[in-house]
């Protein structure tokens, strides 16, 4: 790893770390020079390079787009893991997306208040899914701690910041960022549009390679597959509402659309390279 790889790490790591706490000013203020450094500016660059978008009938089809391209051109990494890893590798994937399995959802809190009522209330409805409606066996971070459990791994999320990948915390923060602190609530409409659609395909892979090593903890990626399909629709009829109370910036959903694809593929790539590597 290069000096400036291993800077960027560090930044990754100490981003999610203040997206965890109450900073101070001092904090607060590094806090927003690394979302800058690390997540804004690449959000505006998307955005530069945007197609033509002047409704959301074009923002869909761009999305649509997206979505059907990936599907259908799966990268090789998704088949390595669905066909390849042990047991151990795949432990390694569990860990390296531990810093997300194990805080579920919670940095989409801050959305809610920022957005109009009904967009509010088709968001809400996914993150009622999210937490398992009160239900703490149902809830998304407790079922992939079933899942850590049965790998005989720790549930403590500190164990595991010094060995996350810096793509996997280019995921995880991006969505703390769009929750809470991007200039516009669309780029977080688009990073959550883009993660539930995608995960209908992306976490094929997944699912198939807990079920090949006999994993109940499966239930984890199976369950997603069944209820992200809703959580897609729930998102277009955000972004709908959205369109029809408020003055909707197309480009701005597109480029957290987009920004999400990039972070979440580049996210899941590097776990498997470091599956390999663990072999």
């Amino acid at each position: 790893m290069t000096a400036n790889a291993t800077a960027e790490r560090t930044a990754g790591n100490r981003l999610f770390v203040l997206n965890r706490t109450i900073p101070s000013p001092e904090e607060l203020r590094e806090l927003h020079d690394l979302e800058e450094r690390l997540i804004a500016s690449r959000v505006r660059e998307i955005e530069a390079a945007a197609p033509d978008l002047p409704d959301r009938a074009a923002l869909g089809r761009q999305m649509k787009e997206l979505l059907k391209a990936e599907e259908a051109d799966p990268p090789e990494f998704e088949r390595v893991m669905a066909e390849d890893l042990d047991l151990e590798q795949f432990k390694e994937v569990v860990a390296q997306f531990a810093v997300d399995g194990l805080t579920e959802s919670e940095s989409f809190l801050p959305i809610v208040w920022r957005l109009p009522k009904k967009a509010k209330m088709a968001v809400f409805r996914v993150l009622i899914d999210e937490f398992g409606c009160g239900n703490l066996d149902q809830a998304h971070f407790n079922i992939y701690r079933d899942l850590m459990t049965e790998l005989g791994m720790s549930l403590e999320v500190e164990d595991y910041l010094d060995r996350t990948n810096e793509e996997t915390y280019a995921y995880v923060n991006t969505f703390f960022w769009a929750a809470a602190r991007a200039p516009r609530p669309e780029y977080f409409l688009g990073t959550l549009c883009y993660l539930e659609s995608s995960i209908l395909y992306a976490f094929k892979c997944f699912a198939a390679a807990a079920r090949r090593l006999g994993l109940k903890g499966a239930r984890y990626y199976t369950e997603h597959l069944h209820i992200d399909h809703f959580h897609a629709k729930e998102l277009q009829v955000a972004i709908r509402e959205f369109d029809a109370e408020a003055d909707l910036h197309p480009v701005k959903v597109w480029a957290g659309f987009k920004m999400a694809s990039e972070v979440i593929g580049g996210a899941t790539e590097a776990a498997v390279a470091s599956a390999l590597k663990a072999a």
